[in-house]
């Protein structure tokens, strides 16, 4: 990889990318959570009890990740998962009272990332960077679908 390399629009997405992990880590720690199951809280208290297998796309994990983290959370006793009486297979989460007051309590990572990254940064050049990134991602993901076809 030359110097080049380290300078492009990719290295920076990565760089940003670690670095925003690496602050919602440590931001989470202190709370005994990981990023993972920040976003299944957030998911629960944002869109109510849901199927745990609807979490796997949006949180872009596959079934035995999501798995253990929805142990770890049931385990805490913030989450609560009940089998679907119709279908023995799948599974339902709720937030707990318990889940809720830890909710309230904890600081918001995404927010602190986006405050500390782009404060007094134009409008204009977040909604070019979101553009771009979006795309390029997208292509991405199509290019890896177009694989799995082949």
């Amino acid at each position: 990889m030359t110097s080049d390399n380290h300078q492009s629009a990719g290295a920076w997405a990565k760089k940003y990318h670690l670095a925003a992990r690496s602050v919602i880590d440590a931001t989470l720690r202190p709370y005994d959570l990981g990023s993972t199951q920040w976003y299944v809280l957030w998911h629960l208290v944002r869109e109510g009890p849901v199927a745990q297998r609807d979490l796997m796309i949006p949180l872009q994990v596959e079934k035995p990740t999501l798995s253990g983290v929805v142990a770890a959370l049931v385990r805490k006793g913030l989450v609560e998962q009940a089998t679907d009486p119709e279908d023995q297979r799948q599974k339902h989460l709720s937030i707990t009272p318990a889940g809720r007051v830890l909710w309230a309590t904890l600081p918001n990572p995404i927010d602190l990332i986006s405050k500390t990254a782009f404060e007094g940064v134009p409008e204009d050049d977040l909604e070019t960077v979101a553009r771009v990134l979006s795309v390029g991602t997208e292509r991405l993901n199509n290019l890896l679908k177009k694989g799995k076809k082949s």
